[in-house]
Order: C-alpha cells, then sequence, then structure tokens
C-alpha cells in the first residue's frame, strides 16, 4: 500500500522516473545493479535484508547512487546506522510528500537531507553530554576488573569463571557501571 500511494504521488513530478520497485531488500540490491539509478528511496525495515545491509551493499557497488531512507524509524541507533550505511537523505514516513521530494532532490544534487525531526536528534546526539561525574576513581575495584573484561569482550558467564562470581553479580556490576557511564547498553 506504502509502495503504490508513493508511486502514485511520485508520478505527478516530472522530473522523478520510476524505473524499478523491490519488496525486499535482495531485491533492492539486484534491481540498483541491474538499473543503475540515480537516485533509490529505500526503507530500513525490509523483509529478508533490511533497508541499512542494502544500501551498504548497493553503495559498495556503485557508488555514485543516492540512498533516501524513507522509513517510520526515529530510534538515534537506526538514523546513525542508515547514515552510517550511506544513505544521504534520511525522511520520515507520514510526512508531507514536498518533503521527500525535497529529500529526493537534496540527493540527486550531491547534498544531504534529514527530515527536521530527524535533524534535531542527529544536533542533540552531537552535543557533548552533560558532565557525568563518573570517573575512573569511582569505580569499585570489583568493578574495574569487570569492566575490564567487558573491554575485552567477555561474556557475562565468561567474567563470572574468571572472577569466580555468580552470573547474577557480574550483572548487578555491569548495571553498576553502566548507570555509572550513563549509557544504555553494554555496547
Amino acid at each position: 500500500m506504502m509502495q503504490l500511494g508513493l508511486t502514485q504521488a511520485l508520478e505527478d513530478y516530472p522530473k522523478f522516473s520510476i524505473v524499478g520497485q523491490a519488496s525486499d531488500g535482495y531485491a533492492a540490491v539486484d534491481l540498483a545493479l541491474a538499473l543503475k539509478p540515480d537516485v533509490i528511496v529505500m526503507d530500513i525495515g525490509l523483509p529478508r535484508l533490511d533497508g541499512m545491509a542494502a544500501t551498504q551493499q548497493i553503495r559498495a557497488k556503485l557508488s555514485d547512487v543516492q540512498v533516501v531512507m524513507l522509513t517510520s524509524h526515529t530510534a538515534e541507533t537506526e538514523i546513525i546506522s542508515a547514515l552510517s550505511s550511506g544513505a544521504d537523505a534520511y525522511c520520515v514516513k507520514g510526512a508531507e510528500i514536498e518533503r521527500l521530494v525535497t529529500a529526493i532532490g537534496a540527493a540527486q544534487e550531491g547534498a544531504v537531507y534529514l527530515d527536521p525531526q530527524i535533524a534535531r536528534r542527529v544536533i542533540e546526539n552531537l552535543k557533548p553530554p552533560a558532565t557525568t561525574t563518573a570517573t575512573i576513581g569511582q569505580f569499585s575495584p570489583r568493578e574495574l576488573d569487570v569492566l575490564k573484561l567487558v573491554v575485552e569482550g567477555y561474556s557475562n558467564p565468561e567474567i563470572a569463571n574468571a572472577l569466580y562470581l555468580s552470573p547474577n553479580t557480574v550483572k548487578t556490576h555491569i548495571r553498576g557501571i553502566m548507570n555509572k557511564l550513563a549509557v544504555d547498553d553494554r555496547v
């Protein structure tokens, strides 16, 4: 439904010519390589191969093609992943068609376009974090032991074995470390 509506909306703009449509990420890569379009409008949430992986594969083989992400995904990790995969523009579904047209036009010209709500999130991500009081001296010796093993890539069970702790104790230490560092995930 989204693809059909998008096709009909873009057909009203004579400067655009839709040369292909794909139903999943693998088909998108195949079509891109066969048709070599100037711009690809890509969704992150494609079946079989997501839009970010498809974008990476396409950009690896067709460096001149521009990719506009048109998606409902607005999480920071998805935004950063999409842009680092090679997307030139990021537009949110549900926005006016003029925004998408602007994004496609910007991509055609080699410029970068970010949907206004996405631009705000990216800018917030670039700001230095609020001053944190966490320093290495604020970790207990055991937290430092756990942190060193996390940095070396050990899993929780491996850390538990190495430090003769229970897996639950390791989880508790990792939660404390993450709180002190003001991070949301282990990575």
